[in-house]
């Protein structure tokens, strides 16, 4: 079974500051951008985002989801189990994202993925059109609100 292939990628301007994300999904001959920015966000928020996007853009739940990220935060604490972990003890600690990391959790029930980690600003021409995306989105006149992010402080 053919897979869908999402890569992503997270910007800020500052951490925080304003800041976006980028994100392409690619299965067969059919591809797809998104790209949102936000005011006041983080560069790991903005990482998560891009996943979260792209796999809500999906409508193929049946296939196979391989994400690529240059995030290791996002990579690890997916492929590392550690999301298990901070969702069995809600986050003690004080680890952050807890309410983008629930989203994607609910979310992640609905498919099979596979985290894949590159390396950034290299030689994927992907990740640095996400990465293209995410800054350009950041760099944007008409930022949206990360709630979740502004009700924290």
């Amino acid at each position: 079974m053919e897979s869908i292939q999402l890569y992503t990628d997270g910007a800020s301007r500052g951490n925080p500051g304003p800041g976006g994300y980028g994100a392409i999904l690619m299965w067969g001959n059919h591809k797809k951008e998104l790209s949102k920015g936000f005011r006041l966000t983080t560069n790991n928020r903005m990482e998560l985002l891009a996943v979260i996007s792209g796999l809500e853009a999906i409508k193929k739940t049946e296939l196979p989801v391989i994400v690529y990220s240059d995030s290791q935060y996002i990579v690890n604490t997916v492929e590392k189990g550690w999301l298990k972990t901070w969702i069995k003890t809600d986050f003690k600690g004080g680890k952050k994202n807890k309410d983008l990391w629930k989203h994607y959790h609910e979310l992640a029930k609905k498919f099979t993925i596979k985290f894949v980690w590159v390396r950034g600003h290299a030689d994927n021409p992907y990740n640095n059109r996400c990465d293209k995306l995410a800054t350009e989105a950041a760099d944007g006149k008409e930022l949206a609100i990360d709630i979740g992010y502004e009700q924290s402080l």
